[in-house]
């Protein structure tokens, strides 16, 4: 009986189908603007390119928005999508502009498990580009919240500047 079981288990196995082997396939979003890799790369800054299109991350404190402090609307600097307004921008300290909540229709929440668990970054809505992530730890007094957003991946358009 002994030697049956080896072969036994090697068949069962064989014969299984087990879901670890299944592919899922991924649902694909149509975003309203929709260009080639080569189109963005040709269009973008080498950084902001790197940022939106390949979901990078810059270094902190190197942002040239991080420290601005004027009013106005923060935009998709691949599509110029309103995403923030400078009300709700904060000084979270953590070297990134930081916003305690955004323009959520042109907002896309989505999940990123790069760093070997869930977060929640965040896309743009209208382009897809990737903006940067959102935590818990923002302001408490307010939503909660902080978008942790890359300077390069955003243009800010001052008040008294017609759109």
């Amino acid at each position: 009986m002994k030697t049956y079981t080896p072969l036994f288990l090697i068949l069962f196995f064989i014969g299984c189908k087990g879901n670890s082997q299944e592919t899922k396939q991924q649902k694909t979003k149509t975003y309203a603007v929709v260009k080639t890799d080569a189109e963005w790369k040709a269009e973008l800054p080498e950084m902001t390119y790197y940022v939106l299109r390949k979901a990078g991350t810059e270094r902190a404190f190197s942002g040239p928005l991080n420290n601005n402090k004027k009013e106005g609307v923060y935009v998709c600097a691949g599509c110029q999508s309103p995403l923030y307004e400078s009300q709700y921008k904060y000084d979270s300290k953590s070297g990134w502009p930081s916003f305690d909540r955004g323009i959520d229709e042109n907002l896309e929440y989505d999940v990123d498990y790069k760093i070997g668990y869930a977060r929640t970054e965040l896309k743009c809505n209208v382009c897809g580009g990737h903006l940067g992530h959102v935590f818990n730890d923002g302001p408490r007094n307010t939503t909660g919240n902080r978008h942790c957003i890359n300077s390069a991946a955003l243009k800010f358009i001052p008040s008294d500047e017609k759109p």
